[in-house]
């Protein structure tokens, strides 16, 4: 072991443990998961306090003596579980990995959706390629092929993606509509979730939904079977495609973290064509997750490491941006921010864009 220790460096024998959970964090996470899905976690937490033994969780369980031994040993080591003479407990991290929805999220994204593309990220670095989307299929992009995912792994994508983005819907809506548009152009539609919230929010607005052409087929069948047909209109579009402009005449343009998953030229060119698009008077609004920008430590973990997702399966260029990185991109585009709103919602920050 060579090198000096920095004054901010853990003590040395700390710094030893943690290259180790490093070393092994893929058999953790699979132990660990297994632990949740296999029925033994759920088993400690209807024990409680008391404990149980490993006799008594594998026949709760209905599991081999020899397999739930392994994964409670390899649960005390990774502070799931405690020991206590021959009965085992659940510890806290345990009941977070057993029943927090972020956790439960994140853990399903990262095991149906990131694992085995993630062992291409060398690969993806060198090549500027998301070399891990081969592991579902022969798409230049994820979102290319989300509706061609197997079941688990498009269930827990789009779990994921609604997690971080429904529960700011409440907060964001009467920001959108306090200057009352009436056409609002949805960017980046996905399953037309925000757009029935619109719809809900205020009963005289239009929405024009942007996506591409198996997004926008699914959120067409949730605004049909939702009554609201005849308040929307679907633009099919290849953002990528740098000639297709947007439906003009807009009073408001909504982008929900939707330009994470491009590059930053990439960026630039969809927000001038998003200027093209306002009418007189008209306002951008940028909603994102930027990883700088965080209260807690462990949102800004999950969005950097999810900046791994976006290189490696999602396209290959993108990734959660900081503030300075989007507000760049904005001035290129020739946009003013008239209002940053931090923090607004847990999470994320808003940009009230017009042009420049």
């Amino acid at each position: 072991m060579t090198g000096q220790s920095r004054s901010d460096d853990k003590p040395l024998y700390e710094a030893i443990i943690d290259a180790q959970k490093l070393a092994f964090a893929p058999l953790a996470f699979h132990a660990a998961l297994a632990l949740r899905d296999l029925g033994i976690l759920q088993g400690l937490a209807d024990a409680k306090a008391a404990g149980a033994t490993a006799e008594h969780l594998a026949q709760v369980t209905r599991l081999p003596l020899y397999g739930v031994k392994v994964l409670l040993e390899s649960g005390v080591v990774c502070d799931l579980v405690a020991l206590e003479d021959d009965r085992f407990r659940i510890r806290q991290l345990g009941m977070l990995v057993l029943r927090d929805q972020m956790t439960r999220v994140n853990m399903d994204f990262a095991a149906d959706v990131c694992y085995r593309g993630m062992a291409h990220l060398k690969e993806t670095v060198t090549s500027g390629k998301p070399a891990g989307l081969r592991e579902f299929g022969p798409w230049t992009t994820v979102y290319e092929g989300l509706s061609k995912l197997p079941p688990q792994a498009r269930q827990s994508w789009f779990a994921f993606d609604h997690y971080y983005s429904d529960h700011m819907f409440p907060t964001a809506l009467p920001l959108l509509f306090a200057e009352r548009p009436k056409r609002l152009l949805d960017v980046g539609a996905n399953t037309g979730k925000f757009a029935l919230a619109c719809f809900e929010h205020d009963p005289a607005v239009s929405v024009c939904l942007l996506d591409l052409p198996g997004q926008l087929a699914v959120a067409r069948q949730a605004i049909d079977a939702q009554g609201h047909s005849t308040r929307a209109t679907y633009h099919p579009i290849d953002f990528l495609d740098r000639s297709l402009e947007f439906p003009g005449g807009q009073d408001a343009i909504w982008m929900s973290q939707f330009l994470d998953c491009f590059g930053e030229d990439e960026i630039v060119s969809i927000l001038e064509r998003a200027r093209r698009a306002l009418a007189p008077g008209g306002r951008l609004y940028i909603v994102d997750t930027y990883w700088d920008n965080q209260q807690h430590a462990a949102a800004r973990f999950v969005l950097t490491m999810t900046s791994l997702y976006f290189a490696c399966l999602a396209n290959g260029n993108s990734k959660m941006y900081s503030v300075n990185e989007m507000r760049t991109c904005v001035q290129r585009a020739g946009l003013r921010i008239e209002r940053e709103l931090e923090r607004f919602s847990a999470s994320h920050t808003m940009f009230v864009c017009c042009a420049g």
